[in-house]
């Protein structure tokens, strides 16, 4: 029959015997069946409750005739259950749960009216004295009921030695002092583990724990400056013990982990402090959770430590592999246990005064290891199925005995052998050839070795063939004759071809696959909408760049269009089904220590990595390319991070599509927005590089429940324009294009004599049907450009005026063709005050509208603006993140004066900017110098040459491998600031340096005696002071009114 696992199986067994034992011989056998109870659970504030008063009533039955026991048997119990034996077992009980701070109390209480009871009617100095040092010590110790205790102890100070009251309370004050402080520090953590008991949620009791459990360990880790722990050991241990004893940690092998480490970790640093060892604790840990190999392997190990014999040692290996569960929770528990194991038998043989015994078994048992590795494998997996250990970690062992024996020859048979299931791994290769040089003699020639490497290299699947045939080139380089490096030469040459061919392959069947999916599902962000209502389209914008700005625009625009596929592919991440939470990371963790400690588990596409507000630990947010490598990544839950045990949880449920927000939102608007919902854990925005027109953003929330309580504002109306969407991240959710180009009902037309208007073109096109909307594209003048657009009710009516294409229309050639569109949008203009238009219901809008031909114009061509006059109004503003919009630096640049146009280039990280009078431009540049965009980010203003000698922001959102991770900063690369020299035009509106837009006050008596201040100050101004450059500025910005 197998031991019970926790307390409550225990009480249940000890509670059946205690009610079926008739006679003292059963009694007897209940007491050593509570002994064996304790012995798993030495701190259950329940079994030694339990056990105390059973042996309570044990001493009290045999003192008298009332319990029915037969003369002889209670004289027998009167030896045995003496008075001094039943309160030894109450202090046995007491010092054992004495740490538990919420319950501890219980035991102690019950055994302290005890000893009051015993001291009743007597005047016994000694055992006043006793129970007084028992409160003295109790108050130092912190617990729950702390306030009680005191209570307690005051009165029985009151009652029987009241003269000493007050010196004794005035040392308990002064004694009980750090107690009262170590329980205030965890009270709040008392609470929430006493709620979530009260909810009757076992996972609500985990989850409180584990919070309390990781909280209690860095408390006890961390040292003062004296070198000590900053909080005593014993309160850890004893939170450990009450965890694993009374919720339903105690079945899960994790919880024990950490409390073996901590143990050690604790040991090896205070050696002298009195705590369980770790042997101990080990065993009662195999017993809990039979089925966790890395606990067997760390019995192993420890037991190692403490130079157990080696019959004691393969008891515990034939414990472990006759539980017949090692394989629970995969092949990797009953690897690690061969592996400790192996590597005990390993060591065994090099110990000093190491035997022949010792070798045999060593060669016999890492034999066997290997063979039940194999059996065990092939039982879970199937024969075909199990290909070994990918790590070869118990073969590598063996190899290493083998090579210490001089066996070079068995050892090279076995890397031979693990050809079969290991061969297509560099990893592998790379540890076979090193081997083999290790091996090498070197005044011979190293045949052995290149034949690895040659092996190697004409593998068909080898998963990195590149670097073996780097090696192979290098190898013989270094250490064979020139016939063998040609020969290596021209084999590497030949492969390459065929490795080429198969990356062509693979890149291929990806594209084709790319192919067929993509008909099936769309970018998630909604369809943008030209004014005119058909899909998004090419706009022709009056040029703003310098010459050699423009020079260059057509070979970047076709750059940018030639990389559309993969913006496509980027947008369609399936990020809710592909990011995993890590949580409980060392706050000190970097990015590159993330990615190093996942990347055997797959390609990571992004990783945000946060401190928590405790500076205790990190998170992670880390989105991987496919839902399986989330699977792999997963299998990191509860391992180590350096000394850190984590937690990886799947992210599915946690991220949101969120759009049809006010343009102008930030990372403030939506926190504030979703508060009420549950913890943000990180906001993404999309870059603006290659379409500036997108509105929308992901949103991860720290937990599921937060981010369904999100979703329920899907459809809330903002300030009566837009409707909210927040919907689960689905890249497959296909939506379909809308408008008039989308539904080929729009043509463009160009070609047209600048003479003729809308009304014109309405009477040529109206015959083939009814036209909606007509719009002539013109320039800043007001002038026609010679094109525009036609949209019609049908796609028949559109696809029949292109009968017109090459016709004559007066003095010039038509050109009538169906309109295309395209996702490549650089840039967001805005004319005028009006601002981004409000979504429609389904949340399909432009970040800013196109301007209507009539913005402008009339004054524009009335005055004949010239370009001298454009330029001291307008103002470049530069560092500007590629994610925030248009509508964001319009709220920025709005204050300082009426704005003619704004024109957002995220592609040059930037803005220009141009107002209706020089003064408004002035005031802006000097207002907005050094504004603080977003955190971090701060503009910087000048002309338009300085913007376009600025290049687009290099964000790192994939995580990059190789050389070119070395170049780029974990965020983004700020390009150094241009070098500006004075100039007339190049202040950004300001003009020659002379003055600030306006006059100084002239002084009252008109004079002037060249001893005028050089600020401008009139003579007349007497005793006032000079003003500052920074007044003077102050003065610009708020119009000269100061």
């Amino acid at each position: 029959m197998s031991e019970p696992v926790g307390e409550d199986a225990w009480l249940a067994l000890v509670d059946e015997a205690s009610r079926t034992a008739g006679d003292l011989e059963q009694r007897i056998g209940v007491v050593e069946l509570y002994k064996r109870a304790l012995a798993a659970e030495p701190w259950s504030n329940k079994l030694w409750l339990a056990y105390c008063e059973w042996v309570w009533s044990l001493h009290t039955d045999c003192q008298n005739g009332d319990a029915g026991w037969p003369e002889e048997e209670q004289l027998l119990g009167q030896e045995l259950f003496s008075l001094e034996t039943a309160l030894d077992v109450w202090q046995q009980g007491a010092q054992a749960t004495q740490y538990r701070l919420s319950d501890g109390h219980e035991l102690w209480n019950r055994w302290i009216s005890i000893e009051q009871e015993q001291l009743s009617g007597l005047e016994d100095k000694e055992r006043i004295e006793r129970i007084k040092r028992l409160f003295l010590d109790r108050l130092q110790i912190p617990h729950a009921t702390w306030a009680e205790t005191s209570q307690m102890s005051s009165t029985f100070i009151t009652k029987y030695d009241e003269p000493a009251w007050e010196s004794t309370m005035v040392e308990v004050t002064k004694l009980a002092k750090t107690a009262k402080e170590l329980y205030s520090y965890r009270e709040a953590h008392e609470l929430t583990l006493a709620k979530a008991n009260e909810s009757g949620d076992p996972e609500a009791v985990k989850e409180a724990m584990r919070t309390y459990l990781d909280w209690e360990t860095a408390q006890a880790v961390r040292k003062t400056k004296k070198s000590q722990p900053s909080s005593p050991p014993i309160l850890c241990v004893a939170l450990f013990e009450r965890a694993l004893a009374s919720t339903p940690l105690g079945l899960e092998s994790d919880t024990w982990e950490d409390y073996i480490t901590f143990l050690s970790f604790i040991t090896r640093e205070l050696p002298n402090i009195p705590l369980p060892s770790v042997i101990s604790v080990v065993q009662r840990a195999t017993s809990h959770c039979p089925w966790s190999g890395t606990l067997w392997a760390r019995y192993i190990l420890t037991a190692e430590s403490e130079n157990l014999p080696f019959a004691t040692m393969e008891q515990i290996k034939h414990s472990a592999t006759n539980t017949g569960v090692l394989d629970r929770d995969g092949m990797d528990g009953v690897i690690q246990f061969y592996l400790a194991w192996s590597g005990y038998l390993k060591r065994r043989t090099i110990a000093p005064g190491a035997t022949d015994e010792d070798i045999d078994v060593a060669d016999m048992g890492l034999r066997s290891a290997l063979e039940s590795v194999e059996e065990w494998g092939q039982r879970r997996h199937g024969k075909e199925g199990w290909k070994g250990d990918p790590l070869f970690r118990i073969e590598r062992i063996f190899i290493r005995y083998l090579t210490q024996k001089g066996l070079y020859r068995d050892a090279r048979d076995l890397w031979k052998q693990l050809v079969r299931t290991q061969g297509d791994s560099y990893d592998f290769w790379q540890q076979y050839y090193i081997w083999e040089m290790t091996v090498w003699t070197p005044n011979s020639s190293p045949t052995v070795p290149t034949a690895v490497l040659s092996q190697a290299v004409h593998r068909h699947n080898l998963d990195w063939p590149e670097k073996v045939m780097e090696i192979y080139i290098r190898h013989c380089n270094n250490h064979e004759g020139v016939e063998e490096l040609i020969k290596a030469t021209d084999t590497v040459r030949r492969l390459s071809k065929s490795v080429a061919r198969r990356r062509q392959k693979e890149a291929a069947e990806a594209a084709a696959m790319y192919a067929q999916q993509q008909p099936q599902a769309t970018t998630e962000p909604a369809t943008i909408e030209s004014p005119s209502g058909s899909a998004k389209r090419k706009r022709e914008p009056a040029s703003e760049e310098p010459d050699d700005a423009a020079k260059k625009r057509s070979k970047n625009e076709k750059n940018a269009i030639d990389l559309e596929t993969l913006r496509e592919q980027h947008l369609k991440r399936d990020r809710e089904n592909t990011t995993v939470l890590v949580t409980n990371l060392p706050p000190e963790a970097t990015q590159t220590k993330v990615r190093q400690y996942f990347r055997e588990y797959g390609h990571m596409n992004s990783i945000t990595l946060k401190t928590e507000a405790d500076k205790l630990s990190s998170t992670a947010l880390i989105e991987f390319r496919t839902p399986e490598d989330v699977q792999s990544a997963s299998l990191r839950d509860g391992k180590y991070f350096g000394d850190r045990q984590i937690q990886v949880k799947s992210g599915t449920g946690l991220t949101l599509y969120v759009t049809n927000f006010p343009p102008t939102a930030d990372d403030a608007y939506l926190r504030k927005l979703f508060k009420d919902c549950g913890e943000i854990f990180s906001i993404r925005w999309p870059s603006l590089k290659y379409n500036a027109t997108r509105r929308f953003c992901y949103i991860s929330f720290r937990t599921q429940q937060a981010a369904v309580a999100a979703t329920e504002l899907d459809g809330q109306s903002l300030g009566g324009v837009y409707k909210l969407v927040a919907k689960y991240s689905d890249p497959a959710n296909k939506k379909n294009r809308e408008g008039a180009m989308a539904e080929g009902r729009e043509i463009h037309i160009t070609g047209i004599d600048q003479s003729l208007t809308e009304e014109d073109l309405q009477e040529v096109f109206g015959k083939f049907g009814k036209i909606d909307r007509i719009r002539i594209l013109k320039n800043l003048s007001g002038k026609s450009k010679g094109a525009g657009f036609i949209s019609f009710e049908k796609q028949e009516e559109a696809a029949a005026a292109l009968d017109l294409d090459k016709t004559k229309l007066k003095s010039r050639i038509l050109t009538v063709e169906m309109s295309s569109g395209t996702n490549y949008k650089p840039t967001a203009t805005t004319r005028g005050p009006s601002a981004s238009p409000a979504p429609d219901q389904e949340g399909d809008t432009a970040m800013s509208p196109s301007p209507g031909p009539e913005t402008h114009s009339s004054t524009d061509a009335q005055n004949a603006v010239s370009r001298t006059d454009i330029s001291h109004r307008t103002i470049a503003l530069m560092n500007i993140p590629d994610t925030v919009n248009d509508a964001r630096v319009r709220a920025i640049v709005e204050p300082y004066g009426d704005i003619v146009k704004l024109v957002l280039r995220p592609d040059h990280q930037g803005a220009i900017v141009e107002y209706a009078d020089v003064a408004s431009a002035g005031r802006a540049a000097l207002g907005l110098e050094n504004h603080e965009i977003v955190p971090g980010r701060k503009l910087r203003t000048g002309n338009m040459k300085d913007l376009f000698g600025q290049k687009g922001e290099i964000r790192t959102d994939k995580i990059l491998v190789g050389k070119g991770n070395k170049k780029s900063p974990a965020s983004f690369m700020q390009p150094s600031a241009p070098v500006r020299r004075p100039g007339p035009a190049g202040r950004g509106g300001l003009g020659v340096k002379r003055g600030l837009g306006f006059a100084a006050a002239k002084s009252d008596t008109g004079k002037a005696d060249g001893k005028a201040e050089a600020n401008g100050s009139a003579h007349g101004e007497g005793n006032k002071p000079m003003k500052s450059n920074s007044d003077f500025k102050a003065m610009f910005v708020s119009g000269g009114k100061q």
